[in-house]
């Protein structure tokens, strides 16, 4: 299940280290530091979203809204792929999440790899 101590987006390790408390939308973006706008994020995912709220979706090219982990639900947007490396886009909001996050980047898909080998990954519903 994806949970506490996982990035919502990458579904990244469960080490502190990794995490970080991200804001779904800046406060100078109209966000509020409350709970409701926070989610846990690796360094990277958090880097690649930046400030945004909308990427291109690269299917339609039409800019959607990014995935919203407070509001949506990972599994009606996002799928593993057969071999449980890579997170493939389901939806317009998916596969912009995908794209602008950058969630199959190689050493994300490493790591994977290595947590197949423990049973651990990929995460349930």
């Amino acid at each position: 299940m994806l949970g506490s101590g996982v990035d919502i987006a990458c579904a990244g390790s469960n080490s502190s280290a990794w995490r970080w408390l991200s804001t779904i939308r800046l406060e100078s973006r109209g966000g509020k530091t409350t709970p409701a706008n926070f989610w846990l994020a690796c360094n990277k995912c958090n880097e690649f979203k930046s400030d945004l709220t909308h990427a291109e979706d690269p299917l339609t090219g039409r800019n959607v809204r990014l995935f919203n982990p407070r509001r949506q639900e990972w599994f009606e947007h996002f799928r593993w792929s057969e071999d449980g490396l890579k997170i493939e886009g389901l939806t317009p909001t998916g596969r912009a999440t995908v794209a602008k996050l950058k969630l199959n980047r190689p050493l994300r898909v490493i790591a994977r790899g290595n947590w197949l080998l423990t049973g651990k990954h990929p995460p349930r519903e």
